[in-house]
Protein backbone atom coordinates (compact mmCIF):
# COMPACT_ATOMS: atom_id res chain seq x y z
CA UNK A 1 0.00 0.00 0.00
CA UNK A 2 2.84 2.38 0.85
CA UNK A 3 4.46 1.79 -2.55
CA UNK A 4 1.16 2.52 -4.30
CA UNK A 5 0.84 5.73 -2.29
CA UNK A 6 4.37 6.76 -3.18
CA UNK A 7 3.85 6.04 -6.88
CA UNK A 8 0.65 8.10 -6.80
CA UNK A 9 2.46 10.93 -5.03
CA UNK A 10 5.25 10.97 -7.61
CA UNK A 11 2.73 11.00 -10.46
CA UNK A 12 0.91 13.91 -8.84
CA UNK A 13 4.20 15.75 -8.40
CA UNK A 14 5.07 15.21 -12.07
CA UNK A 15 1.71 16.62 -13.12
CA UNK A 16 2.13 19.64 -10.84
CA UNK A 17 5.65 20.34 -12.05
CA UNK A 18 4.51 19.97 -15.65
CA UNK A 19 1.69 22.46 -15.09
CA UNK A 20 4.01 24.91 -13.38
CA UNK A 21 6.49 24.69 -16.27
CA UNK A 22 3.70 25.17 -18.78
CA UNK A 23 2.50 28.36 -17.08
CA UNK A 24 6.05 29.71 -16.91
CA UNK A 25 6.63 28.82 -20.53
CA UNK A 26 3.43 30.56 -21.60
CA UNK A 27 4.48 33.71 -19.79
CA UNK A 28 7.91 33.51 -21.37
CA UNK A 29 6.37 33.09 -24.82
CA UNK A 30 4.27 36.24 -24.31
CA UNK A 31 7.34 38.23 -23.29
CA UNK A 32 9.38 36.98 -26.23
CA UNK A 33 6.59 37.59 -28.74
CA UNK A 34 6.34 41.17 -27.48
CA UNK A 35 10.06 41.61 -28.14
CA UNK A 36 9.71 40.10 -31.62
CA UNK A 37 6.75 42.31 -32.47
CA UNK A 38 8.77 45.34 -31.45
CA UNK A 39 11.49 44.33 -33.90
CA UNK A 40 8.90 43.95 -36.68
CA UNK A 41 7.32 47.32 -35.95
CA UNK A 42 10.72 49.04 -35.95
CA UNK A 43 11.46 47.69 -39.42
CA UNK A 44 14.62 45.96 -38.22
CA UNK A 45 13.46 42.37 -38.70
CA UNK A 46 16.23 40.27 -40.22
CA UNK A 47 15.15 37.48 -42.54
CA UNK A 48 17.58 34.76 -43.51
CA UNK A 49 17.73 34.04 -47.20
CA UNK A 50 18.42 30.39 -47.89
CA UNK A 51 21.28 29.58 -50.27
CA UNK A 52 20.92 26.23 -52.04
CA UNK A 53 24.39 26.18 -53.61
CA UNK A 54 28.01 26.47 -52.52
CA UNK A 55 29.36 29.86 -51.48
CA UNK A 56 30.64 31.57 -54.63
CA UNK A 57 30.33 34.69 -56.76
CA UNK A 58 27.17 33.24 -58.34
CA UNK A 59 24.83 31.42 -55.97
CA UNK A 60 21.38 29.85 -55.98
CA UNK A 61 18.86 31.39 -53.62
CA UNK A 62 15.69 29.61 -52.53
CA UNK A 63 12.69 31.04 -54.39
CA UNK A 64 14.77 32.50 -57.23
CA UNK A 65 14.82 30.91 -60.66
CA UNK A 66 18.21 32.11 -61.90
CA UNK A 67 21.69 32.38 -60.44
CA UNK A 68 22.31 35.41 -58.21
CA UNK A 69 25.45 37.56 -58.03
CA UNK A 70 26.72 37.47 -54.46
CA UNK A 71 28.00 40.76 -53.02
CA UNK A 72 27.59 40.26 -49.30
CA UNK A 73 29.92 37.40 -48.30
CA UNK A 74 33.19 37.61 -46.38
CA UNK A 75 34.65 35.40 -49.11
CA UNK A 76 37.14 38.15 -49.99
CA UNK A 77 39.54 35.92 -51.93
CA UNK A 78 36.85 33.80 -53.54
CA UNK A 79 38.57 30.68 -52.18
CA UNK A 80 35.74 29.01 -50.23
CA UNK A 81 34.91 26.93 -53.31
CA UNK A 82 38.30 27.03 -55.07
CA UNK A 83 38.96 23.57 -56.60
CA UNK A 84 42.31 23.08 -54.86
CA UNK A 85 40.88 24.13 -51.51
CA UNK A 86 37.89 21.82 -51.84
CA UNK A 87 40.10 18.91 -52.90
CA UNK A 88 42.36 19.43 -49.91
CA UNK A 89 39.32 19.10 -47.65
CA UNK A 90 38.19 15.92 -49.39
CA UNK A 91 41.64 14.38 -49.12
CA UNK A 92 41.84 15.19 -45.41
CA UNK A 93 38.41 13.70 -44.81
CA UNK A 94 39.61 10.41 -46.29
CA UNK A 95 42.96 10.43 -44.51
CA UNK A 96 42.17 11.96 -41.11
CA UNK A 97 38.41 11.49 -40.69
CA UNK A 98 35.57 13.89 -39.92
CA UNK A 99 36.75 14.97 -36.50
CA UNK A 100 38.84 14.15 -33.44
CA UNK A 101 36.03 13.69 -30.89
CA UNK A 102 38.22 15.39 -28.32
CA UNK A 103 40.10 18.50 -27.24
CA UNK A 104 43.67 19.20 -28.33
CA UNK A 105 45.60 18.16 -25.21
CA UNK A 106 43.84 14.79 -24.83
CA UNK A 107 43.72 13.20 -28.29
CA UNK A 108 42.68 16.02 -30.57
CA UNK A 109 45.94 17.16 -32.16
CA UNK A 110 47.04 15.84 -35.54
CA UNK A 111 50.06 16.66 -37.65
CA UNK A 112 47.96 18.91 -39.89
CA UNK A 113 47.01 21.09 -36.92
CA UNK A 114 50.67 21.71 -36.13
CA UNK A 115 51.50 22.32 -39.79
CA UNK A 116 48.74 24.91 -40.13
CA UNK A 117 49.91 26.74 -36.99
CA UNK A 118 53.41 26.89 -38.45
CA UNK A 119 52.09 28.33 -41.72
CA UNK A 120 50.05 30.96 -39.86
CA UNK A 121 53.08 32.09 -37.85
CA UNK A 122 55.22 32.18 -41.01
CA UNK A 123 52.60 34.15 -42.95
CA UNK A 124 52.38 36.79 -40.22
CA UNK A 125 56.10 36.78 -39.42
CA UNK A 126 55.47 35.77 -35.80
CA UNK A 127 57.04 33.19 -33.51
CA UNK A 128 54.08 30.88 -32.95
CA UNK A 129 50.33 30.46 -33.41
CA UNK A 130 47.46 28.61 -31.72
CA UNK A 131 44.23 27.43 -33.36
CA UNK A 132 40.71 27.85 -31.98
CA UNK A 133 37.25 26.85 -33.19
CA UNK A 134 36.62 30.50 -34.14
CA UNK A 135 38.13 33.94 -33.73
CA UNK A 136 35.34 34.59 -31.23
CA UNK A 137 36.96 31.85 -29.14
CA UNK A 138 40.42 33.29 -29.75
CA UNK A 139 39.22 36.64 -28.39
CA UNK A 140 37.45 34.91 -25.50
CA UNK A 141 40.60 33.00 -24.59
CA UNK A 142 43.26 35.71 -24.70
CA UNK A 143 42.55 38.57 -22.31
CA UNK A 144 41.60 36.51 -19.26
CA UNK A 145 44.92 34.67 -19.44
CA UNK A 146 47.19 37.58 -20.36
CA UNK A 147 45.86 40.31 -18.06
CA UNK A 148 45.58 40.50 -14.27
CA UNK A 149 44.09 43.08 -11.87
CA UNK A 150 47.48 44.81 -11.96
CA UNK A 151 47.15 45.48 -15.70
CA UNK A 152 45.17 47.91 -17.88
CA UNK A 153 43.39 47.29 -21.17
CA UNK A 154 42.41 50.16 -23.47
CA UNK A 155 39.83 49.26 -26.11
CA UNK A 156 38.35 51.17 -29.05
CA UNK A 157 34.68 51.80 -28.33
CA UNK A 158 33.58 50.25 -31.65
CA UNK A 159 35.52 47.00 -31.30
CA UNK A 160 33.80 43.77 -32.31
CA UNK A 161 31.44 42.09 -29.86
CA UNK A 162 33.85 39.17 -29.41
CA UNK A 163 36.58 41.56 -28.26
CA UNK A 164 34.19 43.23 -25.84
CA UNK A 165 33.08 39.90 -24.41
CA UNK A 166 36.67 38.68 -24.14
CA UNK A 167 37.74 41.78 -22.23
CA UNK A 168 34.80 41.37 -19.85
CA UNK A 169 36.27 38.05 -18.76
CA UNK A 170 39.56 39.54 -17.57
CA UNK A 171 40.17 41.34 -14.27
CA UNK A 172 42.30 44.15 -15.66
CA UNK A 173 41.41 47.81 -15.32
CA UNK A 174 39.23 48.55 -18.37
CA UNK A 175 39.07 51.76 -20.41
CA UNK A 176 37.27 52.49 -23.67
CA UNK A 177 38.70 55.22 -25.86
CA UNK A 178 36.68 57.11 -28.43
CA UNK A 179 36.68 55.52 -31.86
CA UNK A 180 40.06 56.12 -33.57
CA UNK A 181 40.60 59.14 -31.28
CA UNK A 182 44.30 59.22 -30.49
CA UNK A 183 44.04 62.14 -28.08
CA UNK A 184 41.58 60.18 -25.97
CA UNK A 185 43.75 57.06 -26.16
CA UNK A 186 46.79 59.02 -25.02
CA UNK A 187 44.89 60.49 -22.09
CA UNK A 188 43.84 57.03 -20.98
CA UNK A 189 47.37 55.70 -21.39
CA UNK A 190 48.58 58.49 -19.12
CA UNK A 191 45.98 57.47 -16.52
CA UNK A 192 47.19 53.86 -16.71
CA UNK A 193 50.89 54.48 -16.12
CA UNK A 194 50.76 52.82 -12.71
CA UNK A 195 49.64 49.52 -14.27
CA UNK A 196 52.04 46.57 -14.54
CA UNK A 197 51.20 46.15 -18.22
CA UNK A 198 49.12 48.19 -20.67
CA UNK A 199 47.43 46.61 -23.70
CA UNK A 200 45.88 48.67 -26.52
CA UNK A 201 43.14 46.68 -28.24
CA UNK A 202 41.60 47.48 -31.61
CA UNK A 203 40.00 45.96 -34.65
CA UNK A 204 42.28 46.32 -37.64
CA UNK A 205 39.28 47.00 -39.88
CA UNK A 206 35.91 47.86 -38.35
CA UNK A 207 33.54 45.57 -40.19
CA UNK A 208 30.37 47.65 -40.14
CA UNK A 209 32.01 50.78 -41.54
CA UNK A 210 34.97 49.52 -43.51
CA UNK A 211 37.32 51.97 -41.82
CA UNK A 212 40.85 51.16 -40.73
CA UNK A 213 42.48 51.62 -37.33
CA UNK A 214 45.19 54.36 -37.32
CA UNK A 215 47.89 51.82 -36.59
CA UNK A 216 50.97 54.06 -37.03
CA UNK A 217 49.64 56.49 -34.42
CA UNK A 218 48.62 53.64 -32.10
CA UNK A 219 52.07 52.07 -32.32
CA UNK A 220 53.72 55.45 -31.67
CA UNK A 221 51.65 55.89 -28.51
CA UNK A 222 52.43 52.33 -27.46
CA UNK A 223 56.14 53.09 -27.79
CA UNK A 224 55.80 56.34 -25.90
CA UNK A 225 53.85 54.84 -22.98
CA UNK A 226 55.41 51.37 -22.95
CA UNK A 227 52.23 49.55 -23.99
CA UNK A 228 51.56 46.45 -26.07
CA UNK A 229 49.30 46.42 -29.15
CA UNK A 230 46.66 43.84 -30.07
CA UNK A 231 44.70 43.87 -33.33
CA UNK A 232 41.87 41.71 -34.61
CA UNK A 233 42.60 41.16 -38.30
CA UNK A 234 39.49 39.19 -39.32
CA UNK A 235 38.63 41.65 -42.08
CA UNK A 236 42.19 42.09 -43.32
CA UNK A 237 44.11 38.81 -43.25
CA UNK A 238 44.85 37.43 -46.69
CA UNK A 239 43.68 40.36 -48.80
CA UNK A 240 44.47 43.74 -47.23
CA UNK A 241 47.91 45.18 -47.83
CA UNK A 242 50.04 44.57 -50.90
CA UNK A 243 50.44 40.84 -50.23
CA UNK A 244 47.50 40.37 -47.86
CA UNK A 245 49.48 40.55 -44.64
CA UNK A 246 47.05 43.00 -43.11
CA UNK A 247 47.16 46.38 -41.41
CA UNK A 248 50.90 46.52 -40.71
CA UNK A 249 51.61 45.99 -44.39
CA UNK A 250 48.86 48.39 -45.45
CA UNK A 251 50.59 51.20 -43.56
CA UNK A 252 54.11 50.08 -44.49
CA UNK A 253 55.06 49.33 -40.89
CA UNK A 254 57.82 46.85 -40.05
CA UNK A 255 56.59 43.34 -39.27
CA UNK A 256 56.28 42.93 -35.54
CA UNK A 257 55.06 46.41 -34.64
CA UNK A 258 51.88 44.72 -33.45
CA UNK A 259 52.51 42.39 -30.54
CA UNK A 260 49.47 40.09 -30.81
CA UNK A 261 47.24 39.31 -33.80
CA UNK A 262 43.97 37.41 -33.70
CA UNK A 263 42.25 36.45 -36.91
CA UNK A 264 39.84 34.00 -38.54
CA UNK A 265 39.93 31.16 -41.02
CA UNK A 266 36.20 31.66 -41.62
CA UNK A 267 36.34 34.64 -43.97
CA UNK A 268 39.04 35.07 -46.61
CA UNK A 269 41.03 32.00 -45.55
CA UNK A 270 38.70 29.29 -46.82
CA UNK A 271 35.46 30.49 -45.26
CA UNK A 272 34.71 27.40 -43.16
CA UNK A 273 35.53 27.92 -39.48
CA UNK A 274 38.38 28.45 -37.08
CA UNK A 275 40.41 31.28 -35.64
CA UNK A 276 43.84 31.82 -34.15
CA UNK A 277 46.20 33.89 -32.04
CA UNK A 278 49.71 34.54 -33.31
CA UNK A 279 52.51 36.33 -31.48
CA UNK A 280 55.28 35.67 -28.95
CA UNK A 281 56.02 32.01 -28.32
CA UNK A 282 55.71 32.43 -24.55
CA UNK A 283 52.19 33.81 -24.92
CA UNK A 284 51.07 31.03 -27.25
CA UNK A 285 52.54 28.41 -24.92
CA UNK A 286 50.68 29.92 -21.96
CA UNK A 287 47.42 29.93 -23.93
CA UNK A 288 47.84 26.22 -24.65
CA UNK A 289 48.09 25.66 -20.89
CA UNK A 290 45.27 27.90 -19.70
CA UNK A 291 42.96 29.30 -22.39
CA UNK A 292 39.53 27.86 -21.67
CA UNK A 293 38.14 27.86 -25.25
CA UNK A 294 41.25 25.91 -26.30
CA UNK A 295 41.24 23.45 -23.41
CA UNK A 296 37.50 22.75 -23.40
CA UNK A 297 36.50 22.81 -27.09
CA UNK A 298 37.01 20.10 -29.68
CA UNK A 299 39.88 20.63 -32.08
CA UNK A 300 39.16 21.90 -35.58
CA UNK A 301 37.89 19.17 -37.94
CA UNK A 302 40.62 17.88 -40.29
CA UNK A 303 38.84 18.95 -43.53
CA UNK A 304 38.59 22.52 -42.20
CA UNK A 305 42.28 22.51 -41.25
CA UNK A 306 43.30 21.17 -44.65
CA UNK A 307 41.22 23.73 -46.57
CA UNK A 308 42.75 26.61 -44.60
CA UNK A 309 46.22 25.16 -45.01
CA UNK A 310 45.80 25.04 -48.78
CA UNK A 311 44.68 28.70 -48.76
CA UNK A 312 47.91 29.69 -46.99
CA UNK A 313 49.85 27.73 -49.60
CA UNK A 314 48.15 29.75 -52.34
CA UNK A 315 48.80 33.05 -50.55
CA UNK A 316 52.44 32.26 -49.87
CA UNK A 317 52.90 31.51 -53.58
CA UNK A 318 51.29 34.67 -55.01
CA UNK A 319 50.00 38.13 -54.11
CA UNK A 320 47.64 38.20 -57.11
CA UNK A 321 44.53 37.60 -55.03
CA UNK A 322 45.05 40.70 -52.91
CA UNK A 323 45.79 42.80 -55.99
CA UNK A 324 42.53 41.71 -57.66
CA UNK A 325 40.48 42.51 -54.55
CA UNK A 326 41.92 46.02 -54.49
CA UNK A 327 41.28 46.63 -58.21
CA UNK A 328 37.66 45.54 -57.82
CA UNK A 329 37.26 47.70 -54.70
CA UNK A 330 38.60 50.79 -56.47
CA UNK A 331 36.21 50.24 -59.38
CA UNK A 332 33.11 49.78 -57.23
CA UNK A 333 33.78 52.65 -54.84
CA UNK A 334 34.59 55.17 -57.59
CA UNK A 335 31.56 54.30 -59.73
CA UNK A 336 29.13 54.32 -56.79
CA UNK A 337 30.44 57.67 -55.56
CA UNK A 338 30.14 59.14 -59.05
CA UNK A 339 26.53 57.91 -59.15
CA UNK A 340 25.70 59.92 -56.04
CA UNK A 341 25.75 57.27 -53.33
CA UNK A 342 27.47 57.79 -49.98
CA UNK A 343 30.01 55.00 -49.41
CA UNK A 344 31.38 54.86 -45.88
CA UNK A 345 34.79 53.67 -44.78
CA UNK A 346 38.16 53.82 -46.41
CA UNK A 347 39.52 52.08 -49.49
CA UNK A 348 38.55 48.63 -48.20
CA UNK A 349 36.46 45.82 -49.80
CA UNK A 350 33.79 46.45 -47.17
CA UNK A 351 31.75 49.14 -48.94
CA UNK A 352 28.78 50.33 -46.84
CA UNK A 353 26.16 52.09 -48.99
CA UNK A 354 24.64 54.46 -46.44
CA UNK A 355 20.83 54.80 -46.51
CA UNK A 356 19.92 55.80 -42.95
CA UNK A 357 16.44 54.29 -42.67
CA UNK A 358 16.06 50.63 -41.67
CA UNK A 359 12.95 49.97 -43.78
CA UNK A 360 14.58 51.62 -46.78
CA UNK A 361 17.65 49.42 -46.44
CA UNK A 362 15.54 46.27 -46.26
CA UNK A 363 13.36 47.32 -49.22
CA UNK A 364 16.42 48.33 -51.24
CA UNK A 365 17.99 44.89 -50.69
CA UNK A 366 14.78 43.15 -51.78
CA UNK A 367 14.71 45.18 -55.00
CA UNK A 368 18.35 44.33 -55.65
CA UNK A 369 17.56 40.62 -55.30
CA UNK A 370 14.85 41.02 -57.93
CA UNK A 371 17.61 42.27 -60.23
CA UNK A 372 19.79 39.27 -59.48
CA UNK A 373 22.10 40.89 -56.88
CA UNK A 374 22.43 39.40 -53.38
CA UNK A 375 23.02 42.12 -50.77
CA UNK A 376 21.64 42.58 -47.25
CA UNK A 377 20.34 45.63 -45.39
CA UNK A 378 22.02 46.25 -42.04
CA UNK A 379 20.11 48.03 -39.30
CA UNK A 380 19.90 48.33 -35.50
CA UNK A 381 21.19 46.63 -33.36
CA UNK A 382 23.91 45.55 -35.81
CA UNK A 383 24.57 49.23 -36.57
CA UNK A 384 23.42 52.36 -34.66
CA UNK A 385 19.89 53.68 -35.16
CA UNK A 386 19.72 56.04 -38.12
CA UNK A 387 22.80 54.44 -39.70
CA UNK A 388 21.14 51.68 -41.74
CA UNK A 389 23.02 50.61 -44.82
CA UNK A 390 23.66 47.94 -47.38
CA UNK A 391 27.11 46.49 -46.77
CA UNK A 392 28.58 45.48 -50.10
CA UNK A 393 31.61 43.20 -49.94
CA UNK A 394 34.00 42.80 -52.84
CA UNK A 395 35.76 39.56 -53.77
CA UNK A 396 38.78 38.73 -55.90
CA UNK A 397 36.47 36.41 -57.85
CA UNK A 398 34.22 39.24 -59.04
CA UNK A 399 34.88 40.34 -62.59
CA UNK A 400 34.75 43.96 -63.73
CA UNK A 401 31.54 43.01 -65.55
CA UNK A 402 30.06 41.82 -62.22
CA UNK A 403 31.01 45.13 -60.63
CA UNK A 404 29.51 47.19 -63.46
CA UNK A 405 26.27 45.19 -63.46
CA UNK A 406 25.87 45.64 -59.71
CA UNK A 407 26.51 49.39 -59.87
CA UNK A 408 23.89 49.69 -62.61
CA UNK A 409 21.37 47.81 -60.45
CA UNK A 410 22.14 50.15 -57.54
CA UNK A 411 21.49 53.13 -59.80
CA UNK A 412 18.14 51.75 -60.97
CA UNK A 413 16.92 50.92 -57.47
CA UNK A 414 18.37 54.12 -56.03
CA UNK A 415 16.44 56.24 -58.50
CA UNK A 416 13.20 54.28 -58.05
CA UNK A 417 13.37 54.72 -54.25
CA UNK A 418 14.49 58.35 -54.36
CA UNK A 419 17.94 57.70 -52.90
CA UNK A 420 19.71 59.32 -55.86
CA UNK A 421 18.40 61.57 -58.61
Amino acid sequence: MASVFLRGGRECLRRCVGTRQSHAQAKCRDILEGELEGIREAGTWKSERVITSKQAVTIRVEGQQAGILNFCANNYLGLSSHPEVVQAGKDALDKYGAGLSSVRFICGTQSIHKELEEKIAKFHGREDAILYASCFDANAGLFEILLTPQDAVLSDELNHASIIDGIRLCKARKSRYQHKNMQDLEAKLQEAQDARMRLIVTDGVFSMDGNVAPLPEICALAEKYNAMVFIDECHATGFFGKTGRGIEEHFGLPTGQVDIINSTLGKALGGAAGGYTTGPQELVTLLRQRARPYLFSNSLPPPVVACASKVFDLLLESSGFAEKVQANTDRFRSQMTDAGFTIAGENHPICPVMLGDARLASTFADHMLERGIFVIGFSFPVVPKGKARIRVQISASHTFEDIDRTVEAFKQVGKSLGVIS
